[in-house]
């Protein structure tokens, strides 16, 4: 499964990606207004950090103008990956683009139905929703399940995002369905490292080192 950054903050990005562990980062108006920078500058900075695809939301709800604000995002870096709502026009700017060899994710999936749609349409990738939906009663990795097996029934090649993930739990669940890439922000993603035997393990290591008196260096 590959591992995306749900941020737009550089140095957590950088951070990150000197583990080896990032494949790619997801931003959206909400996280770019957070950093609190330009877009499109933002936008390249990240590019630079990370090999994988960098998804840079449109703002504009019509076809016509999202085409033209794609236009604008692509030219940033060859990794840039489009994201548009799942609308219909969203669906028209996504099959002229990945039509035309761009990335593109669709984004706020949160139905089978519509992840269908998307992929009919030629989506690169679909970001279901999972803490969003699960926040309005649903389960959200029964969402993931649907479109696996969806997916799988016809050999749709759109690769499933799993977006709005919040604990270490979505993301087991979402390698055990086997979704294609999950999207989490830094503090989830560092969480994951995090095991109280782990600790108590090096604790038990240090002390005993200690008592040998010795230095490595």
């Amino acid at each position: 499964m590959k591992f995306f950054v749900d941020t737009a903050d550089t140095a957590e990005i950088a951070d990150l990606a000197a583990t080896g562990l990032l494949d790619g980062v997801t931003t959206n108006p909400t996280l770019i207004a957070k950093a609190g920078k330009d877009f499109i500058e933002v936008t390249r900075e990240i590019c630079g950090l990370v090999d994988g695809p960098v998804s840079a939301e449109v703002v504009a709800l019509d076809h016509a103008t999202m085409m033209r604000e794609a236009e604008v995002l692509r030219k940033i870096a060859d990794n840039v990956c489009i994201k548009v709502p799942l609308t219909i026009d969203g669906l028209k700017t996504c099959k002229a683009l990945t039509s035309d060899g761009t990335q593109v994710n669709v984004t706020l999936c949160f139905s089978a139905n519509q992840a269908l749609l998307a992929a009919k349409a030629g989506a690169t990738f679909i970001s279901p929703f999972v803490g969003r939906h699960d926040d309005n009663g649903f389960d959200g990795m029964d969402l993931i399940r649907d479109i696996r097996l969806i997916y799988d029934n016809y050999a749709f090649e759109t690769q499933i995002l799993v977006a709005s993930v919040r604990h270490g739990v979505h993301v087991l669940e979402s390698a055990r369905i086997g979704a294609d890439v999950m999207t989490a922000p830094p503090a989830v993603i560092k969480g994951l490292f995090k095991h109280v035997l782990t600790d108590k393990g090096i604790e038990g290591f240090l002390a005993d080192w200690a008592k040998t008196g010795q230095n490595i260096v």
